[in-house]
């Protein structure tokens, strides 16, 4: 029996994978598994304010994929130029509020001021909090907060840490879900995810559909969540 929205998690993270086997199996170029994997963010954003999501969370681009192909790195620019321009009044109208996190000293400065404008243009808004990761790393990102206390003089505790994060304004994940068959974090919210469920789904993501999403959101339901504590 399905759970109710008060027992499902307020905070999801996916690690959208499977974009580029989706298109080599059927023959294309894998940047036309991107772009459907682009389609499928925006039926997850609109659909996850309604199954009870706050939060949401997704892994676009991490600082390993650099290794990739160069034309299939600045395909991905492309996409992700190309999305925020042309989601951006819709996510406003719709009470998104978008973010990013991760290291964007690599990114071109266009695709900065994107991230800049977007951010700012949505900052309003509380229907769907969508934060987006590129160029992300869980060991780049404490790395980055470590530097930051250093050369403020902070004393180092687990509170002035969370404080130096990309997410400091971001609850920690309650469910992360990985998306292909893959059972790897991938270097993926290390600290945040702590205490997170994980759930690994075999659909490759442009497969991945708003129905499979309220599934997997049931089941969370059903788990006992006892941070470390004895069952009662």
């Amino acid at each position: 029996m399905p759970s109710d929205k008060t027992t499902r998690p307020q905070h999801v993270a996916i690690i959208m994978d499977g974009n580029g086997r989706w298109a080599t199996g059927r023959g294309w170029p894998r940047l036309v598994g991107h772009r459907r994997g682009v389609e499928r963010v925006r039926d997850i954003v609109q659909a996850a304010p309604d199954l009870g999501v706050q939060w949401l969370t997704l892994y676009a681009f991490s600082t390993e994929n650099w290794k990739r192909s160069t034309e299939e790195v600045l395909g991905l620019m492309s996409l992700f130029s190309y999305y925020i321009q042309r989601e951006a009044v819709k996510l406003a109208r719709e009470g998104v509020r978008m973010r990013f996190i991760g290291d964007r000293s690599r990114l071109s400065n266009h695709l900065q001021g994107l991230m800049r404008d977007i951010e700012a243009q949505t900052a309003g808004n509380s229907r769907l909090n969508l934060t987006v990761a590129i160029n992300y790393g869980g060991r780049d990102e404490v790395l980055r907060a470590l530097r930051r206390l250093a050369e403020r003089g902070d004393e180092i505790s687990e509170e002035s840490f969370c404080q130096a994060l990309d997410t400091h304004d971001i609850p920690d994940p309650d469910l992360v879900i990985r998306t292909s068959g893959e059972t790897r974090v991938s270097n993926f919210l290390l600290w945040q995810a702590a205490y997170a469920e994980y759930e690994f789904t075999p659909t490759l993501w442009p497969d991945f559909t708003a129905e499979e999403l309220g599934r997997i959101l049931d089941r969370f339901g059903e788990r006992d969540r006892r941070f470390g504590g004895a069952l009662a």
